[in-house]
């Protein structure tokens, strides 16, 4: 690995299907189900105002594939210039191919390695460090990591405490190699103790479905583990790097629910003002949320070129990460 060598980010990109569905639409489709639930009562447990859904024709690919062509233009690159392409879904279009490679034949290249990465809410991380470090390594210059979902295909409308928290989108960035740090650390952990607090247990097995290909999660657990792996992991990224809660100007985390990110925020003593927050608008989108989060922030001026930015995201698994940058 050259010292000398590091990656940065040079380009975000993001991309919310078209129908957006408000939690008054929501609470009136689950009422046609016996079901109750009302928009303030959504917003006070999740900070949740409304989500998107794909329609039913589009894949993550489609989405995916946007998101990474506004990346590619802010960065000022073309597609024959990705030589590594990793995407964060559990959601992928098929069980194989990757949707990497389908991402790949979308944008009109060949050649370069495509991959995807499955570590749910926390894929996005996960896909970052890896790209870094194929980049540090000289494995790749120039890499799309892309996070894309469409989990309204595996939401279980009849449960009304799961259906409201998520929706689809995809987030992307260009991470290219430089002489001058951007990514300064990482972390990545995950327990396989705790998969049955979120899971879809469910597959494919001679032609049918065998098990429950819906999603399943016990709320509680999650908030309890996830606040405290959660400020675990930033103190740890912070130690690797060098750098103190003092020095971070943005934190970026993943965008499940309000509760958590403020509960991580504190634990940091980061003011809310500085914790990016777009959960409001697109609900939990899994491995699409923090890239999605990253560019609506980068876009409207929010985040700027060389503040220090904390990512974090916690998921199935267990798994949790995060990567601490130097935009």
């Amino acid at each position: 690995m050259d010292p000398q060598r590091f990656s940065r980010i040079t380009g975000t990109g993001s991309y919310l299907p078209a129908r957006r569905v408000t939690n008054a639409d929501l609470a009136a489709e689950l009422a046609t189900r016996g079901l109750e639930t009302s928009d303030e009562w959504i917003v006070e447990r999740t900070g949740i105002r409304a989500r998107h859904f794909a329609a039913p024709e589009k894949g993550s690919s489609d989405l995916g594939v946007i998101a990474a062509r506004h990346a590619l233009e802010a960065a000022g690159r073309l597609p024959e210039d990705v030589d590594l392409i990793i995407v964060a879904t559990s959601t992928p279009d098929m069980v194989f191919p990757s949707t990497a490679t389908i991402i790949q034949r979308k944008l009109g290249i060949a050649g370069c390695p495509a991959f995807d990465m499955q570590a749910v809410c926390s894929g996005f991380v996960y896909a970052l460090s890896v790209a870094d470090s194929m980049i540090r390594t000289g494995a790749a210059n120039c890499a799309l990591v892309i996070g894309a979902e469409v989990f309204s295909r595996i939401l279980d409308f009849n449960d009304r405490t799961t259906c409201v928290l998520f929706g689809d989108g995809a987030g992307a960035v260009v991470l290219e190699s430089s002489t001058e740090p951007g990514i300064l650390a990482s972390k990545l952990h995950a327990d396989g103790k705790y998969r049955d607090i979120l899971c879809v247990p469910g597959t494919v097995s001679g032609g049918q479905i065998s098990g429950v290909p819906l999603l399943k999660m016990d709320g509680q657990a999650v908030f309890k583990l996830a606040v405290g792996v959660l400020d675990e992991v930033a103190r740890e990224v912070l130690e690797a790097a060098g750098r103190s809660a003092a020095d971070i100007d943005w934190l970026v985390p993943h965008q499940a629910n309000i509760r958590i990110m403020q509960g991580t925020a504190r634990k940091l003593r980061l003011p809310p003002e500085r914790v990016v927050v777009t959960v409001h608008e697109h609900g939990n989108t899994s491995a699409a949320s923090i890239p999605l989060a990253l560019d609506h922030a980068v876009r409207k001026g929010q985040v700027k070129k060389g503040e220090t930015l904390l990512l974090e995201g916690v998921g199935g698994g267990f798994t949790w990460g995060a990567v601490l940058l130097d935009l």
